[in-house]
């Protein structure tokens, strides 16, 4: 059983970690970045996800598609510290010589699907499920996702496929962080109310806290464990640019970056 304090101490290592590879390559999307730190580290340290770093395609590896990839350059640091690939390159985030982009893509080891432009991760994931479903796998498919990208009209497609498929093996996790690219989503389309919208869609919603380690892990277990003949979804209510005042409390910071000194700032009080 793994501990909520050991899963706390694994985010707040990302979260330092993050920071510090935004210091080197300010491009990345560290508002985005940050709101889903406690989602990924619960789902890879906290023993929800089956992986092998040793055998990347392992056919009994749980399916992890990152449909938001540019919020997610927090996934890094836990993919070097599970053996995908080696620490060192941490520090080559944008550099010559690194594997690692400012936006990820689906050359990074751990990273299973490149799926284009927003709004393509979870319909990759259904036709994932299907497949797994006519291969008679037990296999589980994730997905994780911004808020921003239920813009799309690719995605309501897909949440119509995997309810009428009655996809089981596929979780939805939405990163609601409720701020897209340039402004709050209400301002954009208003996505309110979610959950109302999942139920009559015939998806199992779920809501909850994003940064609560023990709300995640407490559903995700749940929904790994006792399969509901309906796709799944967790609404993961967070703050976008979590544990920096400046970005959160800004509509536009998806696309703000820190100053070395905001950064190391940010850093000391972690610490």
């Amino acid at each position: 059983m793994v501990s909520l304090e050991f899963l706390q101490e694994k985010a707040n290592w990302v979260k330092k970690e993050l920071l510090k590879i935004h210091k080197i390559a300010p491009g990345i999307r560290l508002a985005s970045s940050l709101s889903c730190i406690e989602i990924l580290t619960t789902l890879y340290y906290g023993k929800i996800v089956n992986y092998d770093p040793k055998d990347i395609f392992w056919e009994e590896r749980d399916r992890f598609i990152i449909s938001k990839a540019h919020g997610s350059v927090s996934f890094y640091p836990i993919l070097a510290d599970l053996g995908y690939f080696d620490r060192s390159q941490l520090a080559l985030v944008g550099k010559p010589g690194g594997i690692l982009a400012d936006i990820p893509d689906c050359s990074i080891p751990g990273y299973e699907t490149l799926n284009g432009s927003l709004g393509h991760g979870l319909g990759v994931a259904c036709g994932i499920c299907l497949a797994l479903r006519t291969r008679v796998r037990k296999e589980m498919v994730f997905v994780l996702m911004g808020d921003g990208e239920l813009h799309e009209g690719s995605v309501w497609e897909a949440i119509m496929f995997a309810a009428h498929h009655k996809l089981d093996n596929l979780t939805l996790i939405i990163d609601n962080n409720k701020i897209c690219m340039l402004d709050y989503c209400k301002n954009i389309v208003d996505l309110e109310p979610i959950e109302e919208k999942f139920r009559v869609f015939g998806w199992q919603p779920t809501i909850l806290d994003g940064h609560s380690i023990n709300e995640l892990h407490t559903a995700l277990s749940f929904i790994k464990q006792k399969p509901s003949q309906q796709p799944s979804v967790i609404i993961a209510n967070t703050i976008k640019g979590k544990g920096v005042p400046r970005l959160e409390t800004d509509s536009l910071c998806h696309i703000k970056a820190l100053s070395v000194e905001e950064i190391d700032q940010v850093l000391m009080e972690i610490n």
